[in-house]
């Protein structure tokens, strides 16, 4: 199958190597002349431009796939598509787009006659690269139709057909909120374990947790991974970034009424460890030295 590659960060890339092993034809464009590169060496045609990207290539109808990031440049990419893109054509959105965004851009291509996907990709780097885990939305012939693309670029059993438009990024969104949950008790865990009175080899402890436990898991073998290569975590500052979808999933379960306390939690503390600033935390130690005379520590 042909398929046109927009956007080759480090899942686009990785994504166009697994396609090549797979026997497909890949096409694909990105404004980085390296990543471009890079794209040529794996055995892919990389065009110098978008516009050389829409008119290159033979497949009628023309299967396009999005790898960028969410928000203004997908948005941007979609009005771009939408005027250059034939009827009959395929557009993949397999970044991390809000699931809201996914249902506008499929009704809106669709008044063109351009068929929209909404892929939710999860397994990061290795997964894209080797086997990921694909949800998808949108409608179920055009599903049908390119379903070998999606058993070609998955694990056994790693891609699921959701349902209608928004469905494969809305469920994308509730993977990732479990996901910051889960990292979220291992991180915790392990800060417990590193402050105990016993002198844990925490290398070791992932290990022993990822073979037989009731724990054991990816981001376990992850864990030990990140121990064996940095045991103190030196050079790391502490921030962890929030993507979008902890906040979507938080605002999801908001609008439904919903219960998710371990997602929202770890969500905040995400947010919190983004504040070097600390303004609060020194308000707090003020109001306890002036009620109680406590010695405000300084900085």
């Amino acid at each position: 199958m042909e398929i046109k590659i927009i956007g080759l960060g480090k899942m686009g890339l990785n994504l166009v190597a697994n396609l090549k092993s797979h026997g497909h034809e890949v096409i694909c464009f990105d404004i980085n002349e390296t990543a471009r590169l890079e794209a040529t060496n794996l055995g892919a045609t990389a065009t110098p431009s978008l516009e050389e990207l829409f008119t290159a290539g033979s497949a009628k109808p023309a299967v396009y796939w999005s790898m960028l990031p969410s928000g203004k440049i997908t948005e941007d990419m979609m009005v771009t598509c939408h005027s250059q893109l034939n009827t009959g054509d395929i557009l993949i959105d397999g970044g991390n787009s809000k699931f809201a965004d996914s249902i506008h851009h499929y009704h809106y291509l669709k008044e063109k006659g351009i068929h929209f996907l909404d892929v939710g990709t999860s397994g990061g780097m290795s997964g894209a690269r080797n086997g990921a885990c694909m949800m998808i939305g949108g409608d179920q012939a055009i599903f049908t139709q390119i379903e070998q693309l999606f058993s070609d670029l998955c694990v056994e059993n790693g891609y699921l057909y959701c349902g209608e438009a928004g469905s494969g990024h809305y469920l994308k969104m509730v993977h990732n909120g479990i996901e910051y949950g889960m990292m979220q008790a291992i991180g915790e865990g392990f800060n417990l374990l590193h402050h105990s009175r016993f002198d844990y080899d925490l290398e070791q402890v992932a290990r022993v947790f990822n073979n037989g436990s009731v724990v054991r898991s990816w981001l376990m073998e992850l864990t030990e991974n990140a121990l064996r290569e940095n045991p103190t975590m030196e050079g790391i500052s502490g921030q962890v970034p929030s993507s979008g979808e902890g906040k979507w999933t938080v605002e999801e379960m908001l609008e439904m009424q919903q219960s998710a306390p371990v997602i929202t939690q770890s969500l905040l503390t995400r947010y919190a460890s983004m504040d070097t600033e600390k303004y609060g935390e020194k308000v707090i130690a003020s109001l306890r030295n002036q009620f109680g005379g406590h010695v405000i520590p300084k900085g």
